[in-house]
């Protein structure tokens, strides 16, 4: 029963890595399959890294389910939350996985985590053999990139309760499910401060 539960989970996982690309009409169901067995299925449970900084970053996440966080430790040690990703999203170190430099960023797991990985090398070899492939995987990062950025941008030049207030309102899904030490990192607000705030909202 157990197994059965565990196979249904892999195939919704690879559906949703396929309908996100959409491949369907541009490769027969045994380039799919070639595909997605290059993929692992990996769980995380909350605050788990899945990639830790100072080194080079080999893997490409597809989230599945949860939400995954970008951060960086600032020079008095705390933790800075940099982005996070959610479902039907690609999640990697961009700058470190393209041009195999050391990354200052860590991928951790904002809360319990289910995501397809690759390594770089076998994406490389896919990209050969399926164009098509990295046309979809990069117009994905670029959209999801783009994201981040707007994201980021419409919180400058607010207080801390305006930041609060537009991250409840653009971002509700990743409120309602990750730490609240997680969120004041990535709004710049102490941990005390988004507490007294959050008691006003």
């Amino acid at each position: 029963m157990v197994k059965n539960d565990f196979n249904s989970d892999i195939c919704y996982m690879d559906n949703q890595l396929l309908n996100h690309l959409q491949l369907g009409k541009s490769l027969s169901a045994s380039d799919q399959g070639v595909i997605l067995d290059a993929f692992e299925h990996r769980t995380y449970k909350e605050g788990a890294t899945l990639f830790q900084s100072d080194h080079i970053c080999r893997q490409l996440f597809f989230v599945c389910k949860g939400i995954l966080r970008i951060l960086v430790q600032n020079e008095n040690g705390h933790e800075v939350t940099h982005f996070f990703t959610s479902e039907n999203r690609f999640c990697t170190i961009l700058n470190s996985f393209i041009n195999q430099v050391i990354a200052h960023e860590t991928i951790q797991a904002a809360c319990d985590a289910e995501v397809l990985c690759i390594d770089r090398a076998a994406l490389m070899e896919l990209y050969e053999q399926y164009p098509a492939l990295k046309t979809a995987i990069d117009q994905s990062i670029q959209k999801t990139l783009l994201e981040k950025i707007n994201t980021r941008n419409a919180y400058l030049g607010y207080d801390s309760s305006e930041r609060y207030r537009l991250f409840l309102e653009r971002q509700p899904d990743i409120a309602s499910r990750v730490p609240l030490g997680d969120i004041a990192s990535y709004l710049g607000i102490t941990p005390q401060s988004l507490s007294r705030i959050r008691r006003k909202h």
